[in-house]
Formats: C-alpha cells, sequence, structure tokens
C-alpha cells in the first residue's frame, strides 16, 4: 500500500494500479484501495473505472469526503452533472468549509444553466474564504450569462483588485467592455491579460475587436495574426482576416484566408461570396463567377449576388448570362417599387433601420443571413462566457500548482520527450558504466523521468528476481546491487532501493553514482512523508518541513558532499544539491551551487531557473529575471509566465 501511495504521488499512475490490486486481492474489504486506485483511473482518463472504483470505495466506507470528490469528477467528465452535485453535497455535509468542494459544485450548476443555485453556492464560498479571486469571476459569470453587466463588472473588478496577476480576470472584464461599447478599455484589459498570459488566442482574437471598432485596421490584423500563430484552425481569426485584408487591399492573401475557412466551413455562403468578391478583383472572373453562383443558388433572393455575377459575366463577354442577371435585378426593383417585396425583405429592411452602428459592423456566428457578408464576426453568446471544462478542481490529488523548482536531476533509462529541450546530459563515469553493459538498459541522467508503462512495469519485476538470483551467487558485487536498486526505484519501492544502494557503498565506497542515487531516494521519500503529513494534520508546509528536516535533510546533504568529493566535476551533484539548500531555505548556499553547476556547464537551463527562481525568494527580483530569462532562452517556456508575475503590472 505505501509503495503504490508513493507511486500515486510521484505521478506513475499504471505502476500504482498493480500494485493497489494486489492490496485488493489480499484484503477486498478496505476502502482505501479502491478510493486511490480511482483517483489513479482519473488521471489516466478512465472515468468510468474511476466512478466504479469510488462506488466500492463508498460501499466500504461512507464517511470518506475525498471518495465523493474523486466520484464527483468522474462523474462531471462523463457529463452526469446531477450526479456529481449529489456527491459533493454529501462531501460538503462532511467537509462544510472545503473550497474545492463549493468550488466545483458551483460549477456543475453554472453548467447545468440554475444560476440561482450557483449564486448560493458562490455565496458559501466567499463568506468561507473572502479573499478566493474564482468565485468572483465564476459570480461575474453567472451575472453575465443573466444579463446583469453590471453586477458581472464589479466581481470581476474584484477579482483583478484581490490578484492583478490572474489573466482571466483582465479578459473576463474586458468582455463586458466590449458588451458596453467600452472599446479602448476593454483592448488595455486584453493587453494586461495578454502580458500575464501569451498563448491565449481568444485575447489576441478579443483585442482585434476593439481594435476594430476604433478603426485600427492595421493593429487589428497583427492580433488575428498572432492568434492564428496560436490556433491556426481559428474560424474566426480567418474570417476576419480575410475581411480586414480586403478592406486594405491585401486581395491575394485575403483569397488564402477564405479558401481556409470554406476548407472547414464548405457550405459558408457568406465566405463564398467575399471568395466571389475577391476573385472578381484580381482578375479570375470564372472563379467568381462560381462562387456567385453556389450562393445564387442557395439563396434565390440575393440580389446583390445577381449585380456581381452580372459584371463579371460581361468582363468574359457571357451576354446572355449577364442580360439574364440584369433582367432578375430589373424585376426586384420594379417589384420593390410596386411594394411586393416579400414580408421576409421587408422584416429586413426594417431591421436594418433599426441597427446600431455597432450592429452595423458586426454579426454572431451563428448569424445566416447572407446580406450581412460584410460584416466581422464575432462569437455567440454561449461562446463568448467562459468554459470551464478544464476549471474543475481535484484532478492530481490537489497537489500545489504554485511556482516550484524544477525537479532534481536522477539516473533513470526512462525520459520523457521534450519538444523544446533536446541534448543529452553527458558524464564520463556514466558513460562508461553503459559501456561496460552491467546494467540491462542504458543509463540516462535526467529530471524528466518518465512513468513506467504496464510491459515497463512486468519487465522490471522480472529483472528485481533475476538480479536477485544473480546477487546471491556475487554478494560483493556493487554494480549487480546498484542494478537492482534501480529496479526498486522505478518501482517504486524506496526503501528496498535504499538498502540495496547502501549495501552497494558498504561494497564499494568509490562507486559515486549510489551515492546520487541514494540522496534522491531519501529526498523523494520525505517529500512523500510531507505530502502525506500535510493531508492528515492540519497543518501548513513549514510546520510539517521543521519536523522532517531535523536529521533527515542531513542524511541527504551528506549523501551529496560525498558525490562531490569523489567526482568534483559531477554537475548534477551541485544542482541537486542546490535544489536541497532552496528547500530547506537556505537561499545563499543554493546559489552558490547553482553558480558552480552553471560554470561547469552554461547551457544547463534548469540551474538558470532555479537560480532565478531562489534570487526572487531573496528580494532580487532583477537578477532573478535576468536568470529565468536566460531559462527561457535555453527551452524552459514556464519562465516567461514568471518573468510576466514578477515584472510590476502597471496600474
Amino acid at each position: 500500500m505505501m509503495i503504490a501511495r508513493n507511486a500515486l504521488y510521484f505521478e506513475d499512475y499504471i505502476l500504482s494500479i498493480q500494485y493497489f490490486n494486489q492490496v485488493i486481492n489480499a484484503k477486498p474489504y478496505l476502502y482505501e484501495p479502491y478510493f486511490f486506485r480511482g483517483l489513479a483511473k482519473i488521471n489516466l482518463d478512465d472515468f468510468q473505472g474511476a466512478e466504479s472504483d469510488c462506488d466500492k470505495a463508498i460501499e466500504r466506507n461512507p464517511f470518506v469526503v475525498g471518495a465523493y470528490q474523486i466520484r464527483g469528477l468522474a462523474r462531471i467528465r462523463q457529463n452526469k452533472y446531477e450526479g456529481a452535485i449529489d456527491d459533493y453535497k454529501m462531501a460538503i455535509k462532511y467537509a462544510p468549509e472545503n473550497i474545492t468542494l463549493w468550488h466545483n459544485l458551483a460549477l456543475c450548476n453554472l453548467q447545468k444553466k440554475d444560476y440561482k443555485a450557483a449564486e448560493y453556492d458562490l455565496e458559501n464560498m466567499l463568506r468561507i474564504s473572502p479573499k478566493y479571486t474564482r468565485a468572483y469571476l465564476m459570480r461575474g459569470e453567472v451575472h453575465m450569462r443573466q444579463q446583469d453587466t453590471i453586477k458581472a463588472l464589479a466581481d470581476f473588478t474584484t477579482a483583478i483588485e484581490l490578484d492583478k496577476y490572474d489573466p482571466d480576470a483582465w479578459s473576463a472584464r474586458a468582455l463586458v467592455k466590449l458588451q458596453q461599447s467600452e472599446y479602448a478599455s476593454a483592448e488595455s484589459d486584453l493587453s494586461q491579460s495578454i502580458r500575464l498570459s501569451v498563448r491565449n488566442s481568444a485575447n489576441y482574437i478579443n483585442r482585434a475587436l476593439a481594435r476594430f471598432h476604433q478603426n485600427n485596421l492595421r493593429g487589428a490584423m497583427s492580433d488575428y495574426d498572432l492568434a492564428l500563430d496560436i490556433d491556426p484552425n481559428n474560424f474566426i481569426g480567418h474570417y476576419n482576416r480575410g475581411l480586414l485584408r480586403a478592406q486594405v487591399g491585401d486581395d491575394n492573401r485575403a483569397i488564402e484566408d477564405f479558401d481556409f475557412v470554406l476548407q472547414m466551413e464548405p457550405d459558408n455562403m457568406m465566405a463564398t461570396f467575399n471568395r466571389g468578391l475577391l476573385r472578381a478583383q484580381v482578375g479570375d472572373y470564372k472563379g467568381a463567377i462560381k462562387d456567385y453562383t453556389t450562393v445564387i443558388n442557395e439563396y434565390p433572393n440575393f440580389l446583390a449576388g445577381y449585380y456581381h455575377r452580372c459584371e463579371a459575366r460581361k468582363k468574359i463577354g457571357d451576354k446572355k448570362g449577364a442580360e439574364e442577371d440584369d433582367y432578375k435585378l430589373m424585376k426586384a426593383q420594379l417589384d420593390r417599387y410596386n411594394n411586393s417585396t416579400n414580408s421576409q425583405v421587408a422584416q429586413k429592411d426594417k431591421s436594418e433601420n433599426t441597427e446600431s452602428e455597432d450592429d452595423a459592423k458586426t454579426r454572431k456566428k451563428s448569424d445566416k443571413n447572407v446580406s450581412n457578408y460584410k460584416k466581422i464576426v464575432i462569437a455567440d453568446d454561449s461562446e463568448q462566457v467562459r468554459q470551464y471544462k478544464s476549471d474543475y478542481r481535484g484532478r492530481v490529488q490537489d497537489r500545489n500548482v504554485n511556482i516550484k523548482l524544477e525537479p532534481m536531476y536522477a539516473l533513470n533509462y526512462y525520459e520523457k520527450e521534450n519538444a523544446v529541450r533536446g541534448g543529452v546530459n553527458y558524464n564520463i563515469f556514466i558513460d562508461e558504466l553503459n559501456q561496460a553493459k552491467v546494467l540491462p538498459k542504458r543509463l540516462q541522467i535526467t529530471n524528466r523521468e518518465a512513468p513506467l508503462t504496464e510491459e515497463q512495469v512486468k519487465f522490471h519485476f522480472a529483472l528485481i528476481d533475476s538480479h536477485t538470483s544473480a546477487i546471491i551467487s556475487d554478494e560483493n558485487n556493487a554494480s549487480k546491487r546498484f542494478a537492482r536498486a534501480m529496479d526498486f526505484y522505478l518501482v517504486q519501492d524506496f526503501a528496498s532501493s535504499i538498502d540495496d544502494l547502501t549495501k552497494a557503498i558498504l561494497i564499494d565506497d568509490k562507486f559515486f553514482p549510489a551515492y546520487f542515487m541514494r540522496a534522491l531516494v531519501r529526498c523523494k521519500q520525505l517529500e512523500y512523508q510531507k505530502a502525506e503529513a500535510l493531508s492528515l494534520k492540519n497543518k501548513n508546509t513549514d510546520q510539517i518541513a521543521n519536523e522532517i528536516t531535523a536529521v533527515d535533510y542531513d542524511v541527504v546533504l551528506a549523501d551529496l558532499n560525498k558525490v562531490i568529493t569523489q567526482s568534483p566535476d559531477f554537475i548534477y551533484a551541485y544542482y541537486n544539491r542546490a535544489n536541497l539548500l532552496s528547500m530547506l531555505k537556505d537561499y545563499r548556499a543554493a546559489i552558490i551551487d547553482y553558480d558552480k553547476a552553471i560554470e561547469l556547464n552554461p547551457n544547463l537551463a534548469d540551474a538558470y531557473f532555479n537560480r532565478g527562481l531562489t534570487h526572487i525568494f531573496l528580494g532580487n527580483n532583477r537578477q532573478g529575471i535576468f536568470d529565468l530569462s536566460k531559462a527561457g532562452e535555453l527551452g524552459i517556456v514556464s519562465a516567461y509566465n514568471i518573468i510576466k508575475r514578477f515584472t510590476e503590472v502597471p496600474e
């Protein structure tokens, strides 16, 4: 059970499920293995399996809040909102001040459009936690959906006052200001949101709209370009950029945009007609006639279509076709003159006369009136409100998502791929160890450890048995002990791994990889123990850390000191020791070790990132931002978001 929970904490979900299965087979009456197996399954997107496991956990113990919470989340992912609401209400009965439960309950009611219930939940949430920013954002959303923009604006403004580094708060307020036609103010809010969250395409789309209403066409086009860099398939981005390109005479590239729109929506008549106009503009009259005809076939009373097709037919010498179109136009004019137009056209004329200036410039995405082909597209009301599909809390054990150091380096056979950062971390001794073929796989130095697949789990369990046989026949072989220690480490059996590493050190006290890995495994044990202590006791992180650090971290530190003594050029020992010192809040000593790691490898991105954070912890924001910038340059993308958070947002 302990090993399974270790694996779960370190997000090795498939391995943890294997261990939980063993516990369930041995003691099927316990609720815990079902509960934790459900938690592992929900992280693997097996929502039905997670719900089933939580059912079994609740049958065995109906008083566990977490089981209702996880089952509620699993039901949400299956669109079973009624069941999820029942679960959260039951959980709140046992834990009435749990913000996560109220948060998810409010979102369920928001999803069901039960705004009264959602507002009640949010009032309770704010009573418990008056400074919880997300509650104000959600309550503002409730007001928006009920068309109360004044209350929504007040809530979004409060959210900004509480956390001016939350990009969602700025973008939410900007949407209200767009509805109120306060375009300059909306643009300012969206610029702040973009500054804090560069990769959100919706912010660029909305800022382009604000700029368009201020006649800043070039600025709007620039925003559409940026939005489409982030989201190349964005319909609104391509359609509106096509319109703006047409307005400034960039006809060929405008045609490219409408081509893309028509690939996405082949039956979009407004895009077809706009492309026809552009084709005529660049001299492709046959292509233009084809587009006009497509639209006319769909809308036989669309007079603009006949007019433009008539002009295009004249250009290619199709006199008969042009006369037919001209006759259709003359007949329509006579009908209108005689006041015999159909009721649909009369209604259209009436609506055009009552449009505001802004309405005359834009149309909803769902608007199918082909006469509005020149209007900029805006999202429908249902799309403009925030979508909370991914905002439910509790997915990964409610782990702390605050800014944190890049992880320690380890020796491992498996490494996660990284599209941004490549390269191999090298050390001559580790390379010689690999060349000696004493280990079953090539050992890598990485801090992007990959969780095991089911096949890999079975492989390493089998290796443990074979290594045990080899050790029995050769008890004084440090490499064999180290090989089995690696297998135990990979299957999250930390106690057995430490035991083998200790024996390897006793056999050969110059074998520094054993010291290095023992330090890492012990550090992971302590991290897990702190998380467990926090979940069981009502204490803060500093209290728990103070209880654990007294002896245990000294042992980890001693192992890393030994590695550095034996191998002074092993960069990753300095880096790991710096991480450990930073965790112990000995920031100045940590910076010295990060300095040494960077001196040995000037391209070690993680060291720049962590040194930057450590400087920020000391209040040296300028130096910290300099290091974070270097880390971003070397491929740690999250560094840019942190830079924005610690660069003061101007009022």
